[in-house]
């Protein structure tokens, strides 16, 4: 792993002429449930119809039966006025069932479905009356145990990526927090199963109320370095201990990252760039480095401390290809002659080999 590269002043991108303003704002999206609310009711209100097509048809089916008080006969639309007044509870009594199947036909089928229907539309009622408390509280149960958390700011490709990268880490998914201010992509993180908030990832508030004061570390994958650098600064204003993981488009405006507080910083252009030109003349190795970067299959870098019958080897002893140390803070590549031999609270980064 590279030393950190000597510091330099970096220009900051300016936002873009005529790019429409980030709305403002915090609310908080939980992970959504296998029927939402709107779901529910469009299905009760389709029993509901489904309610009154039966007892319409059931009614047309024996219109001799009933009589009108009007002129004695029942119409189509008598009929179907018939079923939504009887349905209802209402009923005036100006269409009445006169003979005896039409009476039983009414209490052993009509009035069950009235019963069912109403439930139906009480349910429906009390269900939208206590979603929004029911959604208050499993806000303020969330707000409680949410704590040692990683947030995330932007559900881009980088984004969901790092996402997945932390679920293969075996990081829970309710311990994942995105904040994103696009609400397309806020509805598709919480079907991720991912709790959100929505707003601009460079607001207080917004972090704020993504708990960032207790989270044990952010990533920020924005789409813009200047928004980036914002973010960066907000982060570590409210939370001065939090490790901040960032992405830059530019390597330029890595440097300022780093400044602002990061304490990692990845350059996707400058990086995609390099694999460009190395795949012309080593496709190999870029085969390789796509591989250690894959999911779920070939190697892959993996991090551990070093066991106790390890203290005092060198890398070479170890029996495995060494990338890089961490020792008190400063992470040292495997050609670094201050290595010497690993002590007990060395961190070892390696390149595991796939299972066999």
């Amino acid at each position: 792993m590279r030393a950190p590269e000597p510091r330099r002043t970096a220009r900051r991108r300016l936002p873009e002429p005529g790019a429409p303003p980030a709305p403002s704002g915090a609310g908080v999206l939980l992970p959504a449930t296998r029927i939402g609310p709107l779901r529910s009711i469009l299905l009760r209100f389709g029993i509901a119809v489904v309610i009154v097509l039966v007892v319409w048809a059931v009614v047309l089916l024996d219109r001799d039966g009933y009589s009108d008080a009007k002129d004695g006969t029942l119409t189509v639309l008598d009929a179907l006025y018939y079923t939504t007044v009887t349905l209802s509870t209402t009923g005036y009594g100006d269409i009445t069932p006169v003979t005896e199947r039409a009476r039983l036909v009414n209490a052993l089928v009509v009035t069950p479905l009235r019963v069912l229907f109403v439930i139906i539309l009480v349910g429906t009622t009390l269900s939208a009356l206590t979603e929004r408390s029911r959604t208050q509280f499993r806000l303020a149960r969330w707000r409680r145990r949410m704590r040692d958390h990683v947030i995330v700011l932007g559900y881009g490709t980088k984004g969901r990526n790092a996402v997945r990268a932390l679920r293969r880490l075996e990081h829970p998914p309710d311990h994942l927090v995105v904040v994103d201010s696009d609400p397309s992509i806020c509805t598709r993180a919480s079907a991720d199963g991912l709790t959100v908030v929505t707003g601009r990832a460079t607001d207080p508030s917004v972090l704020r109320e993504a708990r960032v004061e207790v989270a044990s570390s952010a990533i920020v994958a924005l789409d813009r370095d200047d928004s980036a650098v914002l973010a960066v600064l907000a982060l570590r204003r409210l939370s001065p201990h939090l490790k901040i993981v960032a992405s830059v488009r530019e390597s330029g405006n890595a440097e300022l990252v780093r400044q602002s507080g990061a304490d990692s910083v990845v350059t996707s252009s400058e990086t995609t760039g390099r694999l460009l030109g190395l795949a012309t003349d080593s496709p190999g190795a870029v085969g390789i480095i796509e591989d250690l970067l894959a999911f779920g299959s070939g190697m892959d870098l993996a991090e551990r401390g070093v066991a106790d019958d390890e203290v005092g080897r060198s890398l070479g002893q170890l029996g495995i290809p060494v990338v890089a140390v961490e020792r008190d803070g400063r992470v040292m590549d495997y050609g670094d002659p201050d290595i010497g031999e690993l002590r007990g609270d060395d961190r070892i980064l390696y390149v595991a080999a796939p299972p066999r």
